[in-house]
């Protein structure tokens, strides 16, 4: 069959730019809904099922020899099974295509046709991942509609990212944005400066919604250094472009948003520099102690600092958050327990934090507690050479906490060869995956290799790091400084350690009960001021003889804070333990509804 022939054989539905430009003209406020329009019947034709493989080998024979123009490449799509249900594969598979520059004028004008007359999703989807490539800024607004299509806004986005970051952000905020910031994308679509300044200062703080894309992605719409330049003086802007970077720059998000943000060094510069001009207040005191917090240990010192600066910003933050009208908001005997918390927090942090030594050694362990009125859980905090290393190496979740890497001496170098796990993902291991080092000592140093991510059913590569050599002495020094070192910790979490402590002493306090240790802790929900004691329940253990140990309930016992000492409260709980059964004053709080009834225990109504 000829080219022609093949282009006549195919009936082809209308063009998906022309339907774009459709349902964008027919909505009130020119805004796809949240999570985009769906594409249209025909055009979302799922094609047979293709692994990986077939699917790259079958569009690299749709593009080989380059198509004369784009009705070729929708028979040739059709003829090959390339179909909706491959979209993830197919911009990756036109990505990894050699493009002799003989040929990049051809596949630009070919992928020209394919946005703007292209009528099914995978030749739409093979036109903008050749833009991604070969893109110019004529391009943009054809981009930036097809990115109304749910199953089309990812690769727009990849494609205006090169061309126009604003449009870019737009476009990712219009399909993606929690509905609290749907003001705000209004605003940027008409480009009305007034407007777009008064949503940004409208915008709720903190960002409770927003995750570190979200935020990225409105300071590259809004333009905010730039905003920031043209109204000086405006304390509310000011205060939001700090609450943006504290967002961009969470440890409990990805954090290549923040390094791909490519106006991060400015806006860092511009908020530091006028922070002063904020009014001293509780709430902008821990914002900005966040911001500090990043910058020292966090994703942002994997920023292209100019030498030195990012230091001396951190020396101008500190020294303005010494200040007697700083300090004195955080000297709240009333008040709300929120802002009590939050006041706590900030006088152990601030202390810690500008108070670090100015050469810390090639290794340095921090632990960070985050700001309690976002309920971030703590971390440790491992940099090498200044560098954090689980931000550089694993974008899916924070640092392990302190009781898992430090309570328990996991990164203590021992004669054998240990793997120990840095960061979990914040679903679990099982889903979204962990890194994962091996700990060695080698003479008189101690060696950290063979680095994985440990994601489930990936084909990523391990992490491209060397392996890390450290001198054994310094290396144990600093481990044990970390171990020691309480000043991170509150009241409840104290009290949590030390019933632990007291549990792996003595296992006989549970284990008399049927019962053996889960994880304990301070509460992560409402119950802030509250250490969390958790079990797992088997009838039978104590005696060697198990009834179902592969179905255990899991108790949890809260201990509200009652004022006294903290070796106090762990003293008292570890008595009671001793003395009377957990399970007549704990709730369930896991495993099954059936094994609850079984064993005759109320299964929660809400948890």
């Amino acid at each position: 069959m000829s080219a022609r022939e093949e282009r006549d054989a195919l009936t082809l539905p209308p063009a998906l730019y022309d339907r774009a430009l459709h349902l964008l003209r027919e909505s009130p406020d020119g805004l796809p809904p949240r999570r985009g329009h769906s594409l249209p019947g025909k055009a979302a034709s799922a094609g047979p099922h293709l692994t990986r493989d077939e699917v790259r080998a079958a569009v690299r024979a749709a593009l080989d020899p380059l198509p004369d123009d784009s009705l070729t490449l929708h028979h040739r799509f059709a003829r090959l099974g390339i179909g909706d249900r491959h979209r993830h594969l197919i911009g990756s598979a036109v990505e990894e295509l050699p493009l002799p520059e003989e040929q990049r004028d051809a596949a630009r004008a070919l992928a020209r046709q394919l946005t703007r007359t292209g009528t099914t999703a995978p030749a739409v989807m093979a036109g903008i991942a050749l833009l991604i490539r070969l893109g110019e800024p004529e391009d943009v607004p054809h981009l930036a509609a097809l990115g109304v299509f749910r199953q089309l806004t990812g690769l727009a986005v990849n494609a205006l990212d090169r061309l126009d970051r604003r449009s870019a952000a737009v476009v990712h905020l219009a399909t993606f944005a929690a509905d609290e910031l749907r003001p705000l994308v209004r605003a940027l679509r008409t480009g009305d400066e007034h407007a777009v300044l008064a949503e940004v200062t409208a915008l709720p703080d903190p960002l409770h919604r927003a995750g570190a894309g979200d935020a990225r992605r409105i300071a590259e719409a809004a333009r905010l250094p730039e905003l920031l330049d043209r109204h000086p003086r405006d304390t509310a802007l000011l205060a939001r472009a700090v609450s943006l970077l504290v967002r961009m720059g969470c440890s409990y998000d990805d954090p290549s948003h923040l390094l791909a943000y490519r106006e991060a060094l400015a806006l860092y510069e511009r908020v530091v520099t006028r922070a002063g001009l904020l009014p001293p207040t509780l709430d902008h005191h821990a914002t900005l102690l966040s911001l500090a917090l990043d910058m020292s240990s966090g994703s942002a010192a994997l920023l292209d600092w100019p030498e030195d600066r990012r230091a001396a910003l951190l020396d101008t933050l500190g020294r303005l958050l010494a200040e007697p009208r700083w300090t004195s908001q955080t000297e709240i005997p009333e008040g709300t327990a929120e802002q009590r918390r939050r006041a706590g927090w900030i006088r152990r942090t601030g202390r810690g934090l500008f108070t670090l030594p100015a050469t810390a050694g090639r290794l340095r362990i921090e632990v960070v507690a985050g700001d309690p009125v976002d309920r971030d859980r703590v971390e440790t905090r491992i940099l090498v050479d200044g560098r954090p290393v689980v931000p550089a190496l694993f974008s899916r979740g924070p640092a392990n906490s302190p009781e898992l890497l430090l309570e328990e001496g996991r990164l203590r170098a021992g004669p054998e060869p240990r793997e120990v796990q840095l960061a979990e993902a914040g679903c679990t291991e099982g889903c979204c995956g962990a890194l994962h080092v091996t700990i060695r000592r080698d003479g008189d140093q101690v060696v950290w290799s063979n680095w994985r991510r440990a994601l489930p059913g990936s084909e990523e590569p391990a992490p491209q790091q060397a392996p890390y050599r450290f001198d054994a002495a310094a290396y144990d020094a600093e481990v044990a400084r970390a171990e020691t070192d309480r000043g991170w910790s509150w009241r409840v979490r104290t009290v949590a350690r030390l019933i632990k402590a007291g549990l792996v002493a003595d296992p006989d306090l549970l284990g008399r009960w049927d019962a053996s240790r889960g994880w304990i802790s301070s509460s992560f929900d409402d119950r802030a001021d509250t250490t969390v004691v958790t079990f797992w329940y088997v009838p039978g253990l104590a005696s060697g003889n198990p009834d179902r140990p592969d179905s255990p309930l899991q108790f949890r016992w809260d201990i509200a804070d009652d004022g006294t000492p903290p070796e106090a409260q762990a003293a008292a709980a570890l008595l009671r333990l001793a003395g009377e059964d957990p399970k007549t004053y704990a709730r369930v709080c896991g495993g099954t509804r059936e094994r609850a009834r079984e064993l005759g225990y109320p299964w929660p109504d809400t948890w």
